[in-house]
């Protein structure tokens, strides 16, 4: 009997190690396909995020399994594509990428491909035009630099700034020449923080990217009053490390998210908040 128990025990064990390994099999694997080649990418929540998720199922089907590392800021996705973390980002501009790779010279990217454009919006919950804002007037716009030269041309198109000439896209709040309203333009803060912002009713108006105005819920038509024009709007990219730009995984990645499908997604989804690279 001491013995039968014994070999009962000792069966009970090995049942309880083969379930336990077999839960571990199963978590690590997290929904990949066997032979299919895995790919990390990094993005911005919204939209980003949304349209990798869309893009999902049609890399399956090219045998890559794409996994999504999502992002709250500007700073981390470059840092993770950098330090190898990740295999491509999606969530910068042509004139942010230059101004990090101006600042890191360790970083070695290129752009392997222009998704989608989002315009950069002024709200305001008091005002309903540029022109209504009052003398004084306080503007709260992104600290990053580079959307500095997106934001103040837009002002300039109203007539209530004046920019030194030929500044354009390198344009500075100290290249303002003319300002007839004295606006000011002094309150910079992260660009993750402007819809908080707005909604809190700070500043008469806010300068929000259209990323951030779409995942924090603003609504663009009613509190929107002025946009970048969708001439002047750069593109959305997808970014990698020099080396992996000829990649197989990288230029499916871009395939498909330059497809008629995901273009459909896009234009279905956001409404025109967000705006396909033909």
């Amino acid at each position: 009997m001491k013995k039968f128990l014994s070999l009962m025990i000792v069966s009970l064990f090995v049942l309880v190690l083969a379930a336990c390994g077999g839960g571990d099999d199963e978590g690590t694997t997290g929904g990949e396909e066997e032979g299919n080649k895995k790919l990390v990418v990094g993005a911005s929540v919204v939209p980003h995020s949304e349209v990798l998720e869309a893009a999902v199922p049609l890399l399956k089907e090219k045998g890559i399994d794409l996994e999504i590392q999502e992002f709250t800021d500007y700073i981390l996705p470059n840092v993770a594509l950098d330090s190898g973390e990740i295999d491509a980002n999606y969530f910068q501009t042509p004139g942010y990428l230059a101004l990090q790779m101006e600042e890191n010279k360790d970083f070695d990217f290129v752009s392997v491909g222009e998704i989608h454009q989002e315009p950069i919006g002024i709200y305001s919950k008091e005002y309903d035009s540029l022109q209504d804002l009052p003398d004084g007037a306080k503007i709260i716009m992104s600290d990053s630099l580079s959307d500095h030269g997106r934001i103040l041309p837009i002002f300039e198109r109203e007539g209530l700034i004046k920019l030194k000439e030929g500044v354009g896209e390198n344009a500075r709040v100290d290249d303002i020449v003319e300002n007839p309203k004295n606006l000011d333009f002094s309150t910079l803060i992260e660009a993750r923080l402007l819809a908080s912002s707005f909604e809190s009713g700070e500043g008469d108006a806010v300068v929000i990217n259209g990323n951030y105005a779409l995942e924090g819920g603003i609504n663009i038509e009613e509190d929107g009053i002025a946009f970048e024009g969708s001439d002047v709007v750069p593109a959305n990219l997808i970014v990698v490390r020099s080396e992996d730009k000829d990649r197989e995984e990288i230029q499916a990645l871009v395939e498909v998210l330059k497809s008629d499908e995901i273009k459909q997604f896009i234009e279905e989804e956001y409404a025109g908040a967000v705006l396909v690279v033909e």
